[in-house]
């Protein structure tokens, strides 16, 4: 009896933990098409689609066309409230979160104005905290919104490249983004995906270790798309396939990406993705599902339909290993790729492809094998770098060149660490030793330059010891300087009692021989002024209440990445 009681107690504690478990993990929140309105007043036109590669990342939402204009009204989507507003230099500028109660949450990025409300709470805050960048969190009730509401005023902040509306719909509680063209925008979409390329992989090596093998692909007259030749063969009995690969809608005439590929082998499907749902904390896995190297020499956007050993990407993919094709025998095997829109348009590229065993030649790899999944150092006279297990896709030989060239300020030589061209998830650790004594008053001077021949970017550095440590997201070449030359400032006028009566605006363009502007401040009467950093560009205050008629002392400070500091001081008058 004894055990049959302890036995129910058990069951009803699983019952109740299994319970408590279900309650806490929300359900996905329903598809519902018509739920969401068009966020403008003017017909749908994308720039861009949920899914379109771009540099290290899926694009995440629509970018609606704003007819070449800014200030063009948004909308809010649904009912809700404002739920986050932020403005940064750069990512999606100005952009207002609007929470809606069938647990989406809507994203409106690089508006230039909030609505008046809405921008006033923005510019308290801004002048409470002495922070143009800033990132807050209504609570609420504090900014309910109805659909259709007038929201902001179109733009071109942040990282924008020309007038659009970034237009995102996430899953409030998990944050991942939806693609929005699931809600109906484009229901009438009728258009199917182009394939326009195929390229051939061997796996029995690591993939940043070959380049693709390009197949063309062509429309016969039977109709359909298929390849020349159209039996594909190869010396590899083990292979892998990429495509090139493009959508349009009926609300878009440019290129956009694709909703899904799958690929079949003798009529088995062996891999398939699908661009229904992804996070921010996923996107990065993108550089794990293109040709990475390819499009980082020039070629163009390659997606794998394989899995990479080191990719934990987003699901619905493929597991690590599938899409993978084993030619055990010298017979023809058909391979279909299927490529579907949102919509069920789908295009279907038809082949065979056939193992023939040759004498192949490979070039003689050089270096120590560094594999995904594990802990690698890698160390030399001066030189460490440490691999987080998390870091590579696919296995990959280390490159390493060290250089004696010492440029003005140069205190190290010049370390080539592996190749540019593949791709790091997590940040790699690395530690320079010094070539040239550091005075103790530069010890805080140093950073560490990672030379690429056009953008040169540095990092920040800590002393470990009497070597210096940083952590990247790329390989390339680096070196260490003392950087002890402040920014220069220009003067807002000529003298220091400038005329400003007739000026909009006052507008400041630092430049920084490493052009990197760590930290600006303007203060007007010894009071925080607002100035804004669109594009990490300008520093621009526009005249407003907070200066008015009669002579004021401006006071700017600017400072670089080391604390180098540079301070103008004039008086202005209004």
């Amino acid at each position: 009896m004894k055990t049959k009681k302890n036995l129910t107690h058990l069951l009803l504690l699983l019952f109740v933990i299994n319970t408590s478990l279900s309650s806490a993990q929300s359900p996905e929140p329903a598809i519902q098409k018509g739920y969401f309105r068009n966020p403008m007043n003017i017909p749908i036109s994308l720039s861009a689609n949920f899914g379109e590669l771009r540099n290290n990342h899926w694009h995440m939402g629509l970018d609606i066309r704003t007819q070449q204009r800014e200030n063009l009204p948004v909308h809010a989507a649904a009912d809700g409230y404002v739920s986050r507003v932020s403005v940064a230099p750069f990512g999606f500028g100005q952009c207002i979160y609007i929470t809606h109660p069938n647990g989406y949450t809507t994203v409106y990025g690089h508006i230039n104005t909030f609505y008046p409300a809405l921008d006033q709470y923005v510019k308290n805050a801004q002048y409470a905290n002495e922070s143009w960048a800033i990132d807050l969190r209504p609570e609420p009730g504090q900014f309910p919104v109805k659909k259709g509401q007038f929201i902001a005023n179109s733009g071109n902040t942040g990282g924008s490249q020309g007038p659009h509306l970034h237009f995102e719909i996430r899953e409030t509680v998990s944050e991942k983004c939806v693609n929005p063209l699931l809600f109906g925008f484009a229901e009438a979409d009728a258009i199917p995906p182009v394939i326009t390329r195929l390229a051939l992989y061997d796996r029995s090596k690591g993939l940043f270790e070959q380049a693709p093998r390009l197949v063309s692909v062509v429309k016969p007259k039977t109709g359909g798309i298929t390849t020349n030749p159209a039996v594909i063969q190869t010396p590899f009995s083990m292979v892998s396939l990429s495509i090139g690969a493009t959508d349009r809608t009926n609300i878009s005439s440019g290129p956009n990406g694709i909703y899904s590929a799958s690929l079949k082998v003798d009529g088995r499907v062996i891999s398939l993705f699908v661009h229904d749902k992804i996070g921010y904390d996923e996107t990065l896995y993108l550089n794990a599902q293109i040709d990475y190297r390819y499009r980082t020499l020039g070629g163009a956007y390659l997606q794998h339909l394989s899995r990479l050993p080191g990719d934990d990407g987003p699901a619905p993919r493929f597991a690590p290993g599938e899409g993978i094709i084993h030619l055990k025998d010298t017979l023809r095997h058909s391979i279909e790729i299927e490529v579907r829109d949102h919509n069920g348009n789908k295009t279907i590229l038809r082949s065979t492809i056939q193992y023939k065993p040759g004498a192949v030649t490979l070039p003689a790899m050089m270096g120590e094998k560094f594999p995904p999944g594990h802990i690698s150092v890698f160390e030399r006279p001066g030189f460490e770098a440490v691999i987080r297990e998390g870091s590579l896709y696919d296995t990959i030989r280390a490159m390493y060149k060290r250089t004696e060239s010492f440029p003005s300020g140069a205190v190290s030589a010049l370390h080539q660490f592996g190749d540019r061209a593949t791709p790091i998830h997590e940040r790699v650790t690395i530690q320079i030793q010094p070539d040239r004594p550091i005075p103790d008053a530069f010890r805080d001077k140093i950073v560490v330059k990672r030379v690429t021949g056009k953008n040169d970017e540095i990092e920040k550095v800590t002393w470990i010891r009497e070597r210096l440590q940083f952590t990247t997201r790329y390989f390339g070449s680096f070196q260490l300087f003392v950087d002890t030359t402040a920014p220069v400032l220009n003067a807002p006028g000529k003298g220091k009692e400038i005329d400003l009566r007739k000026a909009s605006a006052i507008v400041f363009r630092p430049t920084d021989n490493f052009d990197e502007i760590r930290n600006f401040r303007a203060e007007l009467d010894g009071k925080w002024l607002r100035f804004t950093n669109d594009k990490g560009r300008s520093f621009i205050y526009r005249f407003d209440e907070h200066c008015g008629p009669g002579k004021h002392t401006l006071k700017v400070e600017v400072e670089d990445f080391v604390g180098n500091r540079t301070v103008g001081e004039w008086v202005i008058i209004r």
